[in-house]
């Protein structure tokens, strides 16, 4: 109930309370947190843009202080605090904040430490030129302006944004009762989003995200996940997870450290280094020996040293539990629509935004059709003018001033005022003759403008044309290649029944990176080609296998300490002819000390096939395939060993073969693989050689007609012998001699079982590194120390020999 006594108004406090805070509740959210479905801008971001482009801050023109800008803001557009001025300003120019930043800022901005940028009297800003497309074509009254807050001046209630900048740039915002939370995504593709609704209005949002993959964030990082993005998209609603960028690589003498490169978008780098720092110190994070932000100028650079003994992907999958390198952004798709809120699935984003071009492009053409017959009609009474030139500079002589002259114009020859006021202030330099060819010239374009202009105006499918031709121009000059990978989280649907089943080709280098190739990257050669350029590894690295298999085959991966680990063909990145590929260590969970000794892959399980595992202590064992069906994440045991026992070898058999394992002290001993009895996957096997004090086993492979046995010491001496001078003998015997160990030679580092047409590599503990032709090799008995194969200094010997694979 209100009545008034004495002045004093009475009034219900619940529905004055009710009143006011609507009243208040709906400023916030029009006038202040959230943006305009429109051109995606907040009333702060629209009037710095503005009042900019008022200032003529254009892209070609010199910085002005960010202190000029805000108070123009400030004074004209928006009375609220210049921090609040500021700050929005400061985000539209930080390029890890906004992904294409709309202001260019000179001077320091922050950084994605979460310093602050200077004092707005340090910094200078202008447009970008990208921000330009927002304000493109405003003076052309395509849009509505409002009365400022003291209504003295007039400002645009939405800016005719050129591309679709809600989606490009995102936007995040509090009001009262509700908040918004867009991410940023590519140009580009939003752009192609747009472009497939002109061409087919009734796409459903399932086509769109085939364009739109999902959101693409400044500061790149990996989406895991894509049916939460399905959900954001279909619903407005959702949420998403973000991993930083991670690389493990090998340092030192088996050591790996965690680069990181890229962090999940506004996650505070600094902040996330000391959280990192303080698990490790309260031992929340265990295997961590070293971490320092080697960051600069070129990018970011994180390095996290692990201990000789921990599993680098058990330490990374720690820290994206406890830390923000993982961390969840959420999705809430709410704009202004008509001054309303509104939540907003993909696709009504995108009709939202085309809808207004199509008023923006309709707007426009309006305005430069009544130009164009403004000007047309002028042309049209100079024409009349020239042609009856004589009469009209009679006329305006004998007027006695320019109203006479004006109306007897326009009584004489029917001109409108306009008409005749033109050729009142037309100079006597018109009247040449080139003059009046201008005239006609300029009225003929003019008539034909006019028509196009009518045409746009007459046909929807016209203006639809314009809106492409726009968009696509933008593209081209300001879109660049998606920033953030998106990547299927682990509980999604069957990622093999989405990959293409193909032939591909696998390579490992001696080092450890791994990369997949589809097979038709290598054309057929004939012999004595010259092959095409096929790996870039580091100056001493080299292919030790090659293989060609099926994106769904299996991949057995043997280590050093008896365990196998296993990668559908499809989880080992795909890599161009030249890259140097992945280290085999950011796929598997290796420790610092684990190193692949086989790879094997598998196609299906054929129950008549077997593994045959040798060690370095003699230990032989063999095992039915089919008992490695099924391999966790973590790898499983594949052959139980002693503490100070390795795996040597493994290699697939069909359970007819002969094996041949040879020893550092030139042992060697032949044997039927029907000698050694079938055992379960975790047993540690029978004595294959009988060792002698100090001896082990260095090599192991199968016996292949023909071929021959090559045998390398650590001096870098070697030698081959015909496979048939090693009699077969019983499994667990002491074996033959195969070489004649000197102090001269040094012990055995390596044998293999070599044809003529192979390559070898040999490394030396330094680092040098020699590539063979077999067949140079010198062929001699078996009680023999071999010839030179590589030179080797003081302090030096051979570690390593593998068969070079000829990437062809």
């Amino acid at each position: 109930m209100d009545k008034e006594e004495n002045n004093v108004v009475v009034v219900n406090i619940e529905e004055e309370m009710k009143k006011s805070y609507l009243d208040y509740a709906m400023s916030v959210i029009v006038s202040r947190a959230l943006p305009d479905v429109r051109d995606g801008l907040k009333p702060v971001h629209r009037r710095i843009l503005y009042a900019m482009n008022e200032l003529g801050l254009s892209p070609e023109k010199q910085y002005r202080k960010s202190a000029r800008v805000v108070g123009d803001v400030l004074g004209k557009y928006h009375p609220h605090s210049d921090t609040s001025v500021y700050d929005a300003m400061v985000r539209l120019a930080q390029d890890f904040n906004t992904r294409y930043p709309l202001v260019d800022g000179h001077g320091n901005f922050g950084s994605v430490d979460g310093d602050s940028a200077a004092a707005m009297r340090y910094t200078e800003v202008k447009m970008t030129k990208l921000a330009t497309e927002m304000l493109r074509d405003i003076n052309k009254d395509t849009i509505d302006y409002g009365l400022n807050f003291d209504e003295s001046l007039k400002e645009p209630i939405v800016l005719p944004s050129r591309f679709p900048n809600l989606l490009v740039n995102g936007s995040s915002g509090i009001a009262v009762g509700m908040a918004t939370s867009i991410p940023p995504h590519n140009l580009c593709e939003v752009i192609d989003g747009i472009l497939a609704i002109i061409n087919d209005p009734h796409i459903d949002i399932d086509a769109l995200m085939e364009i739109i993959k999902g959101p693409d964030f400044p500061t790149s990082g990996i989406i895991m996940g894509i049916e939460e993005i399905k959900s954001a998209y279909r619903t407005g609603r959702g949420k998403v997870i973000v991993r930083a960028n991670t690389e493990i690589e090998e340092f030192g003498k088996g050591r790996n450290r965690i680069i990181i490169t890229e962090l999940p978008y506004q996650v505070n780098k600094a902040r996330l280094i000391e959280k990192i720092a303080d698990l490790v110190r309260d031992k929340k994070i265990e295997g961590i020996s070293d971490l320092r932000d080697e960051s600069d100028r070129e990018g970011m650079r994180i390095v996290i040293e692990l201990k000789r003994d921990a599993i680098p992907k058990v330490v990374l999958n720690n820290l994206y539990k406890q830390t923000q390198l993982q961390d969840t952004f959420s999705i809430i798709m709410l704009a202004l629509v008509n001054d309303e809120p509104k939540i907003l699935n993909l696709k009504e984003m995108l009709t939202h935004y085309l809808e207004f071009q199509k008023e923006i492009i309709v707007r426009r053409t309006k305005y430069e059709l009544k130009k164009a017959e403004d000007r047309a009609h002028i042309l049209e009474g100079l024409k009349i003018a020239l042609d009856h030139i004589d009469e009209v500079i009679s006329i305006i002589r004998n007027s006695k001033d320019d109203k006479t002259a004006k109306d007897k114009l326009m009584s004489s020859f029917g001109l409108s005022e306009k008409q005749s006021q033109a050729i009142l202030d037309m100079r006597l330099r018109r009247l040449t003759g080139l003059e009046r060819g201008k005239i006609e010239e300029e009225y003929e374009e003019l008539i034909k403008e006019i028509n196009r202009l009518k045409e746009i105006l007459a046909s929807e499918s016209l203006v639809y044309e314009i809106i492409k031709e726009e968009l696509l121009e933008i593209k081209e000059k300001y879109g660049n290649e998606r920033r953030t990978m998106i990547m299927p989280s682990e509980d999604e649907i069957n990622i093999e029944d989405m990959i293409k089943k193909e032939d591909v080709i696998i390579t490992l280098t001696h080092f450890g990176y791994i990369k997949r190739i589809p097979e038709n990257t290598y054309r057929l050669q004939k012999r004595g080609g010259r092959g095409v350029a096929a790996l870039t590894t580091r100056e001493e690295d080299f292919v030790e296998h090659l293989f060609i298999t099926s994106t769904h085959d299996t991949i057995l991966f043997f280590t050093n300490k008896g365990r196998v680990h296993s990668l559908k063909a499809y989880e080992i990145p795909e890599g161009r002819r030249q890259s140097k590929g992945m280290a085999i260590v950011n796929l598997l969970n290796l420790t610092g000390e684990e190193k692949i000794n086989a790879v094997i892959p598998i196609s299906e399980y054929e129950p008549e096939n077997n593994l045959v595992f040798v060690t370095q202590e003699g230990i032989i064992k063999k095992t039915k395939f089919e008992h490695f069906k099924n391999i966790r994440k973590t790898g499983l045991i594949a052959i139980g060993l002693r503490d100070d026992d390795e795996l040597i070898s493994v290699k697939k058999t069909d359970g007819k073969e002969e094996l041949i394992i040879v020893t550092s002290k030139g042992m060697a001993i032949r044997f039927k693989e029907s000698d050694v009895r079938q055992m379960g996957r975790t047993a540690m096997g029978v004595k294959g050689i009988n060792l002698n004090k100090g001896d082990k086993v260095v090599g192991m492979d199968l016996v292949e007609k023909g071929k021959d046995l090559l045998v390398i010491s650590s001096n870098g001496y070697g030698k081959r012998t015909p496979l048939d001078e090693y009699r077969p003998q019983t499994r667990g015997g002491k074996g033959l001699k195969t070489y004649n160990i000197k102090e001269k030679t040094g012990p055995l580092v390596s044998a293999k079982v070599v044809d003529k047409e192979d390559e070898i590599m040999m490394i030396s503990n330094c680092g040098t590194i020699i590539r063979l032709n077999v067949r140079d090799i010198s062929e001699m008995g078996r009680n023999t120390q071999g010839v030179t194969l590589m030179k080797i200094k003081d302090n030096d010997e051979v570690v390593a020999v593998a068969k070079y694979v000829e990437e062809e």
